[in-house]
């Protein structure tokens, strides 16, 4: 099911390319961050290797989600300069993750993921994430569909 990440990568390295052109520094500078997120997993471990399609979306998500943290804190911490540098590059990734799903959409994937695992208990929380994870392929942040998953197991 995994193939070669030739795709989004290309893609990335193309859209490199253009917004350098363009001299649009955040998306450049964006895209450069990710492609180094990108190759420094490649070269991770004993052997380098070339990043499935699946393994370069986790990539990107992890970065996008480290934006949304940062940008987070800078509020918090006052600095709404830093906040707002940060937002963009999180919307510059998020270009290249998958539409993430409504709360219907996620109740209708969590309710059918338990019902294939035959999971109907609260006890069997790893279980149920593990299966519904993977119906959901990074279409939604682990915090939601934790919380989907306990609220359809706990009624």
């Amino acid at each position: 099911m995994s193939t070669p990440a030739g795709g989004l990568k290309n893609r990335l390295t193309t859209d490199l390319t253009t917004a350098m052109k363009a001299k649009d520094e955040i998306v450049t500078s964006t895209i450069r961050m990710a492609l180094t997120a990108i190759r420094n997993e490649e070269v991770a471990g004993k052997a380098a290797r070339e990043l499935s399609e699946d393994e370069v979306l986790r990539v990107l998500t992890r970065e996008a989600k480290k934006r949304v943290e940062a940008a987070e804190a800078f509020a918090s911490g006052g600095r709404g300069d830093r906040a707002d540098r940060e937002r963009a590059e999180g919307e510059v990734l998020n270009r290249y993750l998958p539409a993430q799903l409504s709360d219907e959409e996620l109740a209708a994937v969590v309710a059918g993921a338990l019902a294939e695992a035959g999971v109907s208990d609260v006890k069997q929380m790893g279980k149920a994430m593990k299966a519904v994870q993977t119906a959901v392929a990074g279409r939604a942040q682990g915090g939601r569909v934790a919380a989907e998953v306990k609220r359809q197991l706990s009624v």
